[in-house]
């Protein structure tokens, strides 16, 4: 049905014909985007002139008008939107019929549920609420007229412009104060799981900030993209109004992959990864575009007093100071310098870029646009300078993430290094991760350029630093295709063959001592041996330490701490130790601190659990340290389940365990014989409300272990109770015997999603195997659980190949279950 069939229908049949017609409109596959929202906004129209024509003769109204607003004004209707209405009127009627006019314009329109922001004002009214109101008068400067007196609108247009004009050195900073705000409360859509289209940095809003800017005539918006970036975020508004069928902004996780589906496109990554490019876009043109107006408002102040001082007319000339060869600073941004040859200086976009981090200031649109339209591409391998330019940038700290986004805006760092292209905003859907995998890269450089003076070779921890992930764009294992592209890419920049393989090596085994440190007990030779067999020599361990750091650091808050820093530390030392050749074949288990010894003795005098429960803290920037959880420890003699019990009583008490340490230490008796003493350290913290008491924890544990507490029965019926909230579908457990792990115990590893009582389930299916556990280490990161368990027969021996195979599956179908 054509526009023309459904507006004669909207026309005859009143609002019941414009719903159909709208329902109709909605429901067409062969038409989305732009041209919806524009025949909506058509059939929107139609109905309301055919409302207003009807309203005015009944109520006697003459010098009206209705006037669309905001979004409508823009004819950007989307399926839930608001209909942002104004009826203005000359002010000649009275207020009984100006009132019955609104009535019978408004109620038909909520009569339809249809989502109403309206007002009723005379011109000078509304000049008036848009002087005092800055969201006002930019909804008015869309404004556009849908029926009544034409001439109404166009005075109210024209004076409103005029008033934004003349007030734009006042109203635009408090627009731009007003965008930062809202950018504080809602974050960067770029780099959010759960972005809200509209109000999120980089989102709609920021677009329409743009066109405000832009209509006030002291500065532009760079144009280029940025208005295919307004029709990918409004297209995916629209996806979403129709999937949810509510007016919301928010494209929450388990909608996502139906959005995607309703716009044609692959999966929910396809998804997120174009509407972060389009948010990228807009970002970036509102740095630039609020650059551009402060150095106006501020040249536009201080000229005055120069051309007093100066005397006459004369204009002062900006000042230019050189920064780099071919690059200088002019009003407070990185220009390029007049003799530069940009066409014959392929080094030159390096050059300029480190110079602006080094310098802490934003490199000018200009001079980025014109390095990329001009710039012959580097020779490869890089001659030497290329390659110190980029190490410098990266070395910068925090200013090279506004440096290099700006290359990157205008193509330059896919023409650079073209495997970058695979990373762009290429989304990260673990929640411990803060930024997209390319942001991710950038910020593990700045966090790894203060680490630099830590190791003898800060070229190759900040190139492995930005590498590090470069793998993730493609299938497989990101550290294994990772290795292969940071050679190229090392090669590439002109590193030499030695040079190249540390690389190589960082970027392949990036993840290695956090993992081990924090899943594998350092008490074992074998443990450390494995890890230096890996590194090799004491020069790359240096690296990789600092890269790990920079990494965690860069990941986000969840993914480093004090403690995780001290196992890290720990494993280095063994590590080098070995490396050095003076480590002893066979490192004695480290000694229970005085507290955990005193437990241990006070457990195996009375037979009994006894805990302990402390507050944890870290230093911080201030002068007060910060907690970080508590840590809970429990004493009691070796005995079967403890695992399991301890676990299970901790869920039932709502405690979420974020890391946990179970040992066995050997303690003389009363008889002189050594006694087996299970020492446990736990990270918990609570899921809501206040911590349990020790008393009472001990009291459940000590029912757990003589089984007159059911903590199975007691976990369902909790989870009966509270069923979990609908979310995004976790990928399945994992479950899987590490290689060469241990050479006294068998060592399986378990990767599920976290819940209450998971370690309790694992425990007890271990139990139930009848293996003993030497020792467990548990990490949480996020919604995900990575926990090692190193077990053994009830001889106390490894498991032969075959057992442990058949342990793990049983324990992934059990998990999976």
């Amino acid at each position: 049905m054509t526009s023309l069939e459904t507006t004669t229908e909207a026309e005859d049949s009143g609002p019941s014909g414009y719903a159909a017609a709208r329902l109709r409109l909605l429901n067409e596959k062969g038409r989305s985007g732009p041209p919806r929202r524009a025949a909506l906004a058509k059939l929107t129209d139609d109905w309301l002139s055919a409302l207003f024509a009807t309203a005015t003769l009944e109520a006697g109204v003459r010098g009206a008008a209705l006037v669309a607003v905001g979004g409508y004004g823009r004819g950007e209707l989307s399926p839930r939107s608001d209909l942002d209405l104004l009826l203005l009127h000359d002010g000649g009627a009275d207020a009984g019929a100006i009132a019955a006019l609104a009535d019978r314009i408004w109620y038909p329109v909520w009569d339809l549920g249809l989502a109403l922001d309206h007002s009723v004002r005379t011109p000078g009214e509304a000049r008036k609420v848009a002087g005092d109101d800055l969201k006002v008068q930019l909804g008015l400067l869309d404004a556009r007229p849908v029926a009544g007196d034409l001439g109404l609108v166009a005075g109210l247009r024209t004076t409103v412009l005029a008033d934004w004009r003349n007030q734009a050195p006042k109203r635009l900073p408090e627009l731009d104060e007003l965008c930062r705000e809202r950018a504080e409360r809602q974050g960067e859509l770029q780099f959010l799981l759960e972005p809200d289209l509209k109000e999120a940095r980089g989102g709609l809003r920021d677009a329409t900030a743009l066109r405000a800017v832009a209509a006030s005539w002291l500065a532009d918006a760079p144009r280029e993209g940025l208005a295919e970036a307004r029709r990918i975020l409004l297209d995916a508004r629209d996806a979403l109004h129709l999937v949810t069928g509510r007016a919301t902004d928010r494209l929450a996780l388990q909608e996502q992959d139906q959005v995607a589906t309703e716009l044609g496109l692959l999966d929910a990554d396809a998804l997120l990864r174009q509407v972060y490019e389009a948010a990228r876009t807009v970002s970036y043109a509102t740095d630039v575009t609020w650059r551009e107006v402060h150095r106006v408002l501020k040249a536009r102040s201080v000229r005055p007093r120069l051309r007093a001082m100066l005397g006459g007319g004369r204009t002062p000339q900006p000042e230019r100071s050189p920064l780099a060869e071919g690059v200088v600073e002019q009003d407070g941004e990185v220009v390029l310098a007049r003799a530069a040859k940009p066409e014959r200086d392929p080094v030159l976009p390096l050059r300029a870029a480190a110079a602006a981090a080094q310098s802490g200031l934003p490199i000018s649109l200009h001079a980025v646009r014109r390095l990329a339209a001009t710039t012959r591409p580097l020779p490869v391998p890089w001659p030497a300078e290329a390659r110190e330019e980029l190490v410098t940038l990266l070395g910068a700290g925090e200013s090279t993430v506004g440096v290099w986004e700006a290359l990157e805006a205008e193509g330059l760092i896919t023409r650079l290094l073209p495997d970058w292209e695979r990373v762009r905003c290429r989304p990260q859907r673990n929640p411990v991760h803060t930024w997209t995998v390319d942001r991710h890269l950038v910020e593990a450089a700045v966090k790894a350029s203060s680490l630099t003076r830590r190791v003898g070779r800060p070229d190759l921890l900040l190139i492995a630093a930005l590498l590090h992930d470069i793998g993730k764009g493609w299938p497989g294992d990101h550290s294994v295709a990772g290795e292969t592209i940071a050679k190229d890419v090392a090669a590439r920049i002109g590193f030499d063959r030695a040079d190249v393989a540390v690389i190589a090596t960082l970027v392949r085994h990036h993840l290695l001592l956090i993992e081990t440190a924090t899943r594998r007990d350092l008490d074992d030779p074998a443990t450390v041996d494995s890890v230096a067999a890996i590194v090799g020599s004491a020069g790359t361990l240096e690296l990789l330490h600092a890269l790990t750091e920079a990494d965690a650091l860069a990941t986000g808050p969840a993914a480093w701490s004090s403690w995780r820093g001290s196992l890290v530390a720990d494993l280095v030392k063994r590590v080098a130790a070995v490396l050095a050749g003076d480590a002893p074949a066979e490192p004695e288990p480290a000694a229970p601190s005085a507290e955990q010894e005193r437990l241990a003795i006070e457990a195996l005098r009375t037979g009994e659990p006894v805990l302990a429960l402390h507050a944890q803290a870290e230093p911080s920037a201030g002068d007060e340290p910060e907690p970080v959880g508590v840590e809970l420890l429990i004493a009691l003699p070796d005995q079967p389940g403890v695992l399991p019990a301890a676990a299970g009583v901790l869920a039932l008490h709502r405690l979420t365990v974020r890391a946990a340490d179970l040992r066995s230490i050997e303690l003389p008796s009363e008889l002189g014989e050594p006694s087996g003493v299970l020492l446990l350290s736990w990270r918990v913290a609570a899921e809501y409300g206040s911590l349990p008491q020790a008393a009472r924890l001990r009291a459940d544990l000590v029912r757990a272990l003589d089984g007159s507490l059911d903590i199975p029965a007691r976990l369902a019926e909790r989870e009966a109770a509270y069923p979990r909230r609908r979310g995004v579908k976790a990928p399945p457990p994992r479950v899987t015997v590490a290689p060469a792990g241990s050479r006294l115990a068998t060592v399986i590893e378990v990767r599920a999603q976290d819940a209450p009582g998971l370690l309790h389930r694992i425990g007890r299916a271990l139990d139930e195997s009848a293996l003993r556990v030497r020792s467990a280490h548990v990490s949480t990161l996020g919604a995900n659980a990575v926990d090692a368990f190193y077990v053994t027969g009830a001889e106390g021996a490894p498991l032969p190949p075959e057992q442990a195979s058949q342990t793990a599956r049983a324990l992934e179908a059990m998990l999976r279950a």
